[in-house]
């Protein structure tokens, strides 16, 4: 009589931790991107504003505008 034991071994690996690193850091670096644009961009209308209503409107910035880069 013959005895015998089949045994099943499956090796399973994975490597999801280590995509997920690369994709974190690119995710921060998309935001910061993002948040510094929002701030120039914030920055940029509060300066046109300012100019605005410091020229008189839009005629007026306009006209000092080309008196500065003209030297009229």
């Amino acid at each position: 009589m013959k005895n015998t034991i089949q045994v099943d071994q499956r090796v399973r690996t994975g490597v999801g931790a280590a995509g997920s690193v690369g994709t974190e850091v690119s995710k921060v670096g998309v935001s910061v991107v993002a948040i510094f644009g929002v701030i120039v961009g914030l920055w940029s209308l509060a300066s046109l504003v300012g100019g605005l209503v410091s020229s008189g409107g839009p005629l007026g910035l306009v006209g000092n505008w080309f008196k500065a880069v003209f030297g009229l």
